[in-house]
């Protein structure tokens, strides 16, 4: 990929298909410094007004599937409102600080999940012929979704696309720091022949998006803390918060498992929600977290246009924020990534931006505070484990990878509600097929059965 930093490219609202020019701007900013876009944010008078629009066109008929298979081959290969592909990944590169490896891989990524979307609804839902004139049909709980996206990687998007699928309008605002996947994707999924009235692109302030999230009948937001604690006990709204995939390591820590750790927490740069952030293991804490830090020492400190780059890139004023926090947990914690002569967080590129080193800590008890802290990119926390520890460091995990022959602590970490996932062995957090949830069955909570008697 071109290391070159891409035009200034304007950006406005959109609803029903029409382009509406904003008098309220802001600047988004380039790793590199500088300027990427020029966004028109909607005003809260305007996001009443296209939830209105959307609101009269919405009828709850799903589009063709060919709308998203046509889609996921323009997303992937078209010029789409003037931007080239080549020209959309330059602009998320420079804009998120994501590799151009981890781009390419969200293309791919996003696309497929288009592609499996019927694949995933039936894996997801359960028969519903019950004999001669009796049926269940599965349709959406409202008209309208609205989706409150995050910057931290482009394939969460399929989040807003699965709703259009079933039959929903929607209106997305898109992430602070990625306008340019919702907005590529709205541009492809209309080309490929979706009613423009059945969405709405709508780059706003945090209020105004949560006054999205009120109004519409259903919705998703990502973000932080304060997201989960506002919207965990709204029915109507999916919360996508921190991830803390954790891993109980019970084995002998060869090589093999700290390989499968080192790429657990630094896939795409360690950006994911299923990244590793934590280790429990029942052998020895400073062992696994100098080997593992060691490991992790090895990735290179490349530009994000480069294709050997693994680490992800941050302008100044992030990568300062981020330098002070982890200075205040390496002043409580040990710090084995010093030990394989990681001392800087931040490194400062040829290029201009400032580039995230992986960073390993150890604690005392599995119950220290650290353990489990997310940070958006290869940050993990080591920690003793004992069996009298049992299921209670375990808790609240989006994955809990199990390295461990106790079959009965693989059952309790499966009933254990606060655990969204479990993978045992050297299976990457991240790996699943269609019906496999990534947090609670998305689709059931997308549609509802309606029971369907006629007769015969």
């Amino acid at each position: 990929m071109s290391t070159a930093a891409p035009a200034t490219v304007v950006l406005d609202p959109s609803v029903c298909g029409r382009r509406v020019a904003s008098s309220d701007r802001s600047r988004l900013p380039s790793v590199l410094g500088g300027d990427l876009a020029d966004i028109g944010t909607a005003p809260r008078l305007l996001a009443v007004a296209a939830l209105n629009e959307i609101r009269t066109h919405a009828d709850g008929r799903p589009p063709a599937f060919e709308v998203f298979t046509g889609a996921a081959e323009l997303f992937a290969t078209a010029t789409l409102d003037g931007e080239s592909p080549q020209e959309y990944a330059r602009r998320v590169c420079h804009a998120t600080g994501l590799t151009a490896t981890a781009v390419e891989q969200a293309v791919a990524d996003l696309t497929a999940e288009l592609r499996a979307l019927p694949a995933t609804t039936a894996a997801e839902l359960p028969a519903t012929g019950f004999g001669d004139g009796f049926d269940t049909r599965w349709v959406p709980r409202g008209r309208v979704f609205a989706a409150v996206m995050a910057s931290n990687h482009p394939v969460p998007n399929i989040s807003w696309a699965q709703a259009l699928f079933h039959g929903y309008s929607v209106l997305v605002k898109p992430g602070s720091r990625d306008p340019f996947t919702p907005a590529r994707l709205l541009a492809a999924l209309t080309a490929a022949g979706l009613e423009p009235s059945r969405a709405a692109f709508l780059p706003c302030s945090r209020e105004v998006g949560e006054y999205l999230l009120r109004e519409a009948d259903r919705g998703i937001i990502y973000g932080g803390e304060s997201a989960v604690s506002t919207w965990h006990q709204r029915e109507s709204v999916a919360v996508r918060g921190p991830g803390r995939t954790k891993a109980l390591l019970d084995v002998a820590p060869d090589d093999a498992v700290i390989e499968h750790l080192a790429l657990s927490a630094s896939f795409d740069g360690g950006t994911r929600c299923t990244n590793l952030s934590a280790v429990l293991t029942t052998g020895a804490v400073e062992d696994v977290a100098d080997r593992l830090a060691e490991r992790l020492a090895k990735l290179p400190s490349l530009p994000a246009t480069d294709g050997a780059a693994t680490l992800l890139v941050v302008n100044r004023a992030r990568a300062e924020a981020l330098r002070e926090q982890v200075a205040a947990l390496r002043a409580s914690l040990t710090d084995h990534s010093a030990r394989a002569g990681e001392y800087e967080t931040v490194v400062e590129l040829v290029d201009g931006s400032f580039l995230l080193r992986p960073v390993v800590l150890s604690a005392d008890r599995a119950g220290h505070p650290a353990v489990g802290t997310e940070l958006p990119f290869p940050f993990v926390v080591v920690a003793p484990w004992t069996e009298a520890d049992g299921v209670e460091p375990l808790r609240d995990s989006l994955v809990l990878n199990l390295l461990t022959d106790r079959e009965e602590l693989v059952e309790a970490a499966v009933r254990e509600p606060s655990v969204r996932k479990v993978t045992r062995g050297r299976v990457l957090p991240w790996t699943a097929t269609p019906g496999i949830p990534h947090d609670d069955n998305y689709t059931q909570f997308l549609l509802e059965p309606k029971g369907l008697v006629a007769q015969r």
